[in-house]
Order: structure tokens, then C-alpha cells, then sequence
């Protein structure tokens, strides 16, 4: 999953950015309001953590660009404007959470997770396909009884995979959902990946990743066809 970061203070992106990272997720960060309008006018995201106080645009005007777009977008406020004038005004403009600091990084993963189940309409943690298995709790990932392990790329290659199941996803797509915005697009890196996570998926001899000749991949079932 693609989450922008909208927080000004360096020392709180990095650590915001370091932890989703080590959790699977894909974090861009930005650190003014003027980039957070241009990055979100020009790259698809899964979510938004937007800081209210920046250099530029401010954030209740994001989030209001946020809104106006026909594309759900969630939103979840990370602040350290705590009164409850602030917190009613950034939820009666649309934003799906608010959270004050000093924050929990627990809290704030839980918060995220939850926005992502209410989302995919799931009543847990999971994505499934054939014996596919991902907690995305616990980031265990298994094929029927049997754990494997895959690095942090692999990981959120396959987690796309399993969003959209028997669904072609261009090269492009897979970047765009799975590195983030200095990603090389004529580097073979995610030809590279895919095989990576093709061999593990593949040791028992099932087949599940398909390449599409000159577009990308797909997530397929061989053995329902």
C-alpha cells in the first residue's frame, strides 16, 4: 500500500516514514503544503497522513482539495492542534481520523489499519487467494500450512497481488502502488522482484504469478483453470 506523508518537522517523518516502512508499506513524504497539492494532484495513493501546520498551502485547504476529488482518498490528521474546535473542524471537512501529538507509532499503525479494512469492507486482517495467506496484522505471509518469508519489496508485490486477484497490472501500476516517487521506470527492478517472489511462491511447483507479454502481471490460479 502507497501512503503519502504530509508532516513538516523532519525528525517526525523520518521516524513516521522508517516504521511504516519496516511494516510493508510504500511512504512518500512531503514537507509543505504546495508539493502535498502538486503530489496528490499528480500520483494515486491508498492514504493520506496530513500534519494541519505547513510552510505554503495549509492543511485544512488539502484536505479540502482531498475532498473535492471524486476518488475516496483516506485521510487520517496527525497534529499537534488539540482543541476540540480543531479536531471537530478537520472531521467536519472530511477527515476519516484525527490524532494528536505527542503520538503512539501503535496507534497510529492501528489507525491506518483501520481505515484499510473499512475500505475493503474485510472484518479482519487478511487477504487470501488459492492457498494464499497474508495477516496484514502480523505481515505472516503462507501458501496452505507452510510460512514464507519475504523481504519487505516481496512483501508489498505480493500484498498488490492479492488486492486484485486475476486482474493484468502494468508495469506502471506496479510502480506506482509499489516504490515510491524516485523509482527509475526504465530500470528492469520490478521484472527483478517479480521473480524474486515467483520463485518463492513457486518451490511446491504451483504456478501463480503470470507475465503478460509487453504489459506486466497478473495473480492467477492455475489449478481452477
Amino acid at each position: 500500500m502507497k501512503l503519502l506523508l504530509v508532516e513538516d518537522e523532519a525528525k517526525i517523518s523520518r521516524f513516521i516514514q522508517r516504521g511504516l516502512k519496516e511494516e510493508g508499506f510504500i511512504v512518500d513524504v512531503v514537507s509543505n503544503g504546495d508539493d502535498a497539492l502538486w503530489t496528490l494532484k499528480n500520483t494515486c495513493y491508498d492514504l493520506v497522513i496530513l500534519d494541519l501546520m505547513l510552510p505554503g498551502a495549509g492543511g485544512y485547504e488539502i484536505l479540502r482539495m482531498i475532498r473535492s476529488r471524486s476518488d475516496y482518498l483516506p485521510t487520517i490528521i496527525l497534529t499537534a492542534m488539540d482543541s476540540l474546535e480543531n479536531k471537530v473542524k478537520g472531521l467536519e471537512l472530511g477527515a476519516d481520523d484525527y490524532l494528536t501529538k505527542p503520538f503512539a507509532f501503535s496507534e497510529l499503525l492501528a489507525r491506518i489499519r483501520v481505515q484499510f479494512r473499512k475500505r475493503d469492507g474485510r472484518a479482519d486482517d487478511r487477504l487470501m487467494y488459492a492457498d494464499l495467506t497474508i495477516d496484514l496484522r502480523t505481515r505472516q505471509v503462507s501458501q496452505g500450512e507452510n510460512d514464507i518469508c519475504l523481504t519487505p519489496r516481496e512483501y508489498a508485490l505480493l500484498e498488490f497481488f492479492l488486492r486484485f486477484p486475476e486482474e493484468v497490472l502494468t508495469r506502471t501500476r506496479i510502480a506506482e502502488n509499489v516504490w515510491d516517487l524516485h523509482f527509475d521506470p526504465g530500470s528492469n527492478t520490478i521484472d527483478v522482484h517479480v521473480g524474486y517472489l515467483r520463485r518463492k511462491l513457486e518451490i511446491t511447483g504451483k504456478r501463480y504469478i503470470e507475465t503478460v507479454r509487453g504489459i506486466g502481471y497478473r495473480l492467477i490460479n492455475h489449478e481452477k483453470n
